[in-house]
This record gives structure tokens, sequence and C-alpha cells, in this order.
């Protein structure tokens, strides 16, 4: 049972104008910053990835140059991850973090304005090597050494200063969502009392710190292989290459978990809403987010099966890999026995929440054909091993923040959105990501490599129906901004619960949310 209480007194008027968005500390307009900022590269990098398709919809060579489609791969994968999905995650904590736990806002509110306002900075100095003499970045989004320093461009510098910015945006907005969540709880709200979306986050925001300066570390070694004389990375110089791949992937594997904890805290808010019933398993489903966030420090070499690692490092790898699927599994088998015997309500954010359910899976289990060392042999660097991370990530996390946005667009804007629209984004991404990404997987298994602007004869139908999926689940996204920008600019007035079933401190307060949330802090009873 909550108690609460409301201020609506203007003596905290809202600021007007530019001004208002460039100085804000307000948790919701940095939400909002974030998540326009966010689906502004969404649609930036999947721009890219149309390029990429374009290319391959045919064999031979069509329409861009083999380095210039390195590019595109590159600064795809860097603007999508680095740009969309973590964005857009650190977008909904800003926004709901602090309403689930009863918080005025957030605890370091100046550094939340100033961990925004450097992203924009960040992007753009990657986006503009693109222009520059030799190009932008083009030796993948791991950019494994020695492509990224003996053979690399000139922009590299620039890719490096990009890279180290948004490292530095991460770090301060995990400092703060961990500030925030330790002193800022509601009375009442005691650790066990949390929303899951709140320890996701709490739990992804320690891993984001552990693992930045990882990331840091590399590019900077990067930076001086490259332009200051020294041999980390070059055999030559008595470095050695595949010390980068350590390196990287003790940073890369955590992070895929930064990139898809949020996610698992999201669809625990939304199926227990539309299954009108408690989520089953609350202490489990904490425990296990926690075991993944400590099995994800020791899985990191399995990125690496093909680089002549010892016996025993293979086994090693290939079992603590197994063993991350284990609390995995309890939370799919959790998010099922919620929905089994409930009251269940196909709304959008169910829709997609279901979709993510049953698609994230079939990415987990690709992901334990690839554990099996003797199999990866087969697998890697082939179609299949893009097929299983866009499984994860676009159909895992991708997904869920869409789920995320239909969930609490009517929280945030006060307006309901158009239901027809919805349901066109949903039905028509839910089949043409289907058709763009599980036919990689045949490709894959054949042998096609990944990361190659022209292939073999005998991949062509493949390509050529990837390609038309790709297109399609594109132009599909076009629709979903057309459902935000109406919905923001009106619509049926939201009621404060939205949802039947909504359980939570935001569906208490009045739709739109006030811009200060709670004046004087919520009693949990």
């Amino acid at each position: 049972m909550t108690t609460l209480t409301h201020d609506h007194s203007e003596s905290h008027s809202v600021p007007k104008g530019i001004k208002r968005w460039l100085f804000t500390t307000n948790h919701k307009d940095i939400g909002s910053l974030y998540l326009i900022f966010s689906l502004i590269m969404f649609l930036v990098g999947g721009g890219m990835a149309m390029v990429i398709r374009a290319e391959l919809f045919q064999p031979g060579l069509q329409l861009v140059e083999p380095d210039f489609f390195n590019q595109m791969t590159t600064v795809h994968g860097l603007i999508m991850v680095f740009g969309a999905v973590m964005p857009a995650f650190t977008g909904l904590a800003n926004w709901m973090v602090p309403m689930m736990i009863g918080a005025p806002d957030m605890a370091l509110p100046r550094m939340n304005n100033w961990s925004f306002w450097i992203l924009p900075f960040a992007f753009s100095i990657l986006l503009m090597s693109l222009f520059m003499e030799g190009g932008g970045p083009n030796f993948g989004w791991t950019f494994y050494a020695p492509l990224s320093t003996t053979y690399s461009n000139d922009s590299t510098a620039f890719f490096v200063f990009a890279v180290h910015i948004m490292g530095i945006s991460s770090i301060m907005g995990a400092i703060n969502v961990i500030v925030t969540i330790v002193n800022l709880r509601a009375p009442g709200m005691t650790w066990m009392k949390l929303p899951l979306f709140v320890w996701t986050w709490l739990i992804t925001a320690f891993l984001l710190i552990a693992v930045m300066p990882v990331l840091a570390g590399a590019v900077t070694m990067v930076l001086t292989d490259k332009y200051f004389g020294t041999s980390f990375f070059n055999a030559m110089g008595g470095g050695d290459p595949v010390m980068f791949q350590h390196i990287f992937w003790f940073f890369g594997h955590p992070e895929v978990y930064i990139m898809i904890l949020p996610a698992f805290g999201i669809i625990s808010s939304i199926v227990p809403t539309f299954s009108r019933k408690p989520l089953f398993g609350y202490a489990s489903m904490v425990y296990a987010t926690a075991s993944i966030a400590f099995l994800s420090f020791i899985v990191w070499a399995h990125h690496m099966f093909t680089t002549g690692m010892p016996l025993a490092g293979e086994l090693f790898f290939m079992y603590s890999t197994m063993l991350i699927s284990v609390p995995t599994g309890v939370k799919v088998f959790n998010w099922v026995a919620t929905m089994w015997r409930g009251s269940i309500s196909f709304e959008i954010p169910m829709l997609f929440s279901i979709a993510f359910i049953v698609l994230f899976t079939i990415g987990g289990f690709s992901g334990l054909m690839l554990a099996i060392t003797p199999a990866d042999f087969q697998y890697h660097d082939t179609y299949f091993v893009v097929a299983h991370f866009h499984y994860v990530l676009v159909t895992g996390a991708v997904f869920s923040i869409m789920a995320a946005a239909y969930y609490w667009l009517p929280k945030w804007t006060g307006n309901m959105y158009h239901q027809g629209w919805a349901q066109a984004h949903f039905w028509l991404s839910l089949i043409s990501v289907n058709v763009l990404f599980f036919p990689m997987h045949f490709v894959g298994l054949a042998g096609m490599p990944r990361r190659i602007p022209d292939y073999a004869l005998q991949f062509a139908d493949f390509n050529a129906i990837i390609s038309i999926g790709g297109f399609a689940f594109g132009l599909s996204q076009l629709l979903f901004v057309w459902v935000v920008i109406k919905c923001i600019k009106g619509g049926e007035k939201a009621t404060s619960r939205v949802w039947e079933g909504a359980q939570g401190l935001e569906w208490e307060v009045p739709s739109p949310a006030p811009y200060h949330t709670f004046e004087t802090p919520p009693v949990i009873k």
C-alpha cells in the first residue's frame, strides 16, 4: 500500500525555451534528451545498415567501394551500441528510476546534465571522421589490432577521442544511478521491494564502472601504438596482437550484458502488468541478475576460441559460457510462469515483451551453439555469429526499448498513442526482423564470412531475401517515429494508472508526470 502527497503549486515553474534543455537538471528532461538522441542515432545507424544491405543485395560490387563498406560496418556497430541502445536505457533510467523509488530527482543533477551533453559531441566527432581524407574507422566496431593500429587510416585519433568521451558519459551516468538508488529511496522502500527495473539498472551501473576503464585502456594503447611508437600489439616490438583481443573482450562481454540487463528489468515490469499477476520468483530474478553480472567477467575468451588458446583455457571458457545460460534461463521461466494462468491482455507493450521472450531465447540458444568450442571453429566469423548477436541486440535490447516506450509513453506525455499505428509497427517489425536475421543462420552455417562486400554466387538468393527484410524493418521504424510524434502532440488523455493492473509508484502520480514528482517522499507501507 502506498500513500502519496503531491504539491502542485507553481513555486517550481517549468523553465521555457532552449535554456530549459541546455541547462536542465531535471531528470525527466534529461531522460527525454537521452531518448530523443538515441532515436536519432538509431535512425542514423539504421541508414548505415541499409547501405550494407543494399550492397549485399546481389553478389559483386554494386554501390560502394570495399573500404567504404568497411567504414559502414564499423560505424554502424559503434553507433548502435554506444549511440542507440546504451543512451536509450540511460534515458529510461533517468525518467523512471527516481519515480519508481520515490526520489525527487537524480542525486547528482548537474553531472546528469553534463553526462548527456558530451554525447552529441562524441558522435559528431565519430561521424565527421567519415568525411576526412582517407575516410572514417574501417576496422570493425571491435577495432582489432593491427587493423586499428598498423593498417588504419589517419582518422583513428578522432575515433579514439570519441570513444573516450562516450566512456566518460557512461561512467558519470552509472555513478549517478548508483548514488540515487542507494541514497534517495523513499521511506519503507527496502532493497527487496525495489522494482526489478531499478535492480537491473543498479547492477548494470556497477558493470559500467568496472568495464568502461578497460575500454579506455584499450583505445589508449591503440592510440599510442599508432602515433607514438609503442608496441603493445606489435609483435615486432615485443607486443602481442592477441593481447588486444583479451583486453577488448574483457570489456566487450560484460558490455553485452550492459545492453541486456535493463531489458530484463523492462520485461519484468511489463509482463506482470498485462498478466494481472505479481512477478513469479522476484528474489530469484534479483539473484539471477547478479549472477549474470558476475559470470559475464569470466567468459570473455569465448570470442577467441580460434586464436590458439591452450586446451584448458578453451574448456574453461566453454563451460563458464554454458553456465551463464542458467540464470538467463531462470528469467525466461519466471516470465513464462508469470503469464501462466494469468488474465493476459495483448496491448502493444505486452506484444513486444512476448516477442522479446521468444526471439531473445532464440538468440540465447544460438549463443549456446557458439559456446561449444569445436563447433565454434565452423561458426566463427560467419553470418551465423551476425544472426546470433542481432537476435540478442535487436529482438532483445531494441524490442525491449520499444516495449518500454509504448508502456511509459502515456505516463510521459499524458496522451494515449494511436493503437492501430502501433499495432502496424509491431507486426511489420516482427515479421521483417525475422526475414532479415533468421536466414543469416543458414548462410553462416554454409560458410559465408561476415564483414565482406562481395560473396560467392550460392548465397545470392538468401542475401536478396535478407536485404528485403532489412529494408522492410528499417522502413517500419519510421512508423514508430510517427506514433511517438503524434502521441507527444496530442491524443486521448491518459489516466494516472494508464494500464489496468499496473503496480508501482510511477502509476500513482498524474499523467503526464508533473515536472517535480515528489515534493515530499511517499511512504511505502
